[in-house]
């Protein structure tokens, strides 16, 4: 039993080290954040017009097919049990119109 631990110990000190040998420290040299903010303003209208045109419908349609399955499926349980439930409709009601007004108002947050 302590030649096992031994071992496993020894593997990990060994592991450990061929770790801590192998990796090299990175040091940033000149303005990181500011060829970010070059990197972002130069690249920024792009960005904005893929999201705008792409990433904000598709998100739409997708809740909206799940907002229409979840309003049908909860209409036959009403059919079935008697009790119709809200939230998961109501839910996905509030996210598809966030995701609907989103581009009026997310490029003012973001900048």
């Amino acid at each position: 039993m302590k030649r096992k631990s031994v071992k496993i110990l020894l593997c990990v000190v060994i592991v450990a080290l061929v770790g801590v040998l192998c990796t090299a420290t990175a040091f940033a040299a000149g303005n990181v954040a500011g060829a970010i903010e070059n990197t972002w303003n130069s690249a920024q209208g792009q960005v904005k017009d893929v999201v705008n045109k792409v990433v904000f419908p598709v998100v739409d349609m997708i809740l909206a097919i799940l907002f229409f399955v979840k309003v049908g499926t909860s209409y036959f349980e009403y059919k079935k049990h008697g009790s119709f439930e809200f939230t998961a409709p109501a839910i996905l009601f509030a996210c598809l119109i966030f995701t609907l007004t989103a581009p009026l108002y997310i490029w003012t947050i973001l900048g």
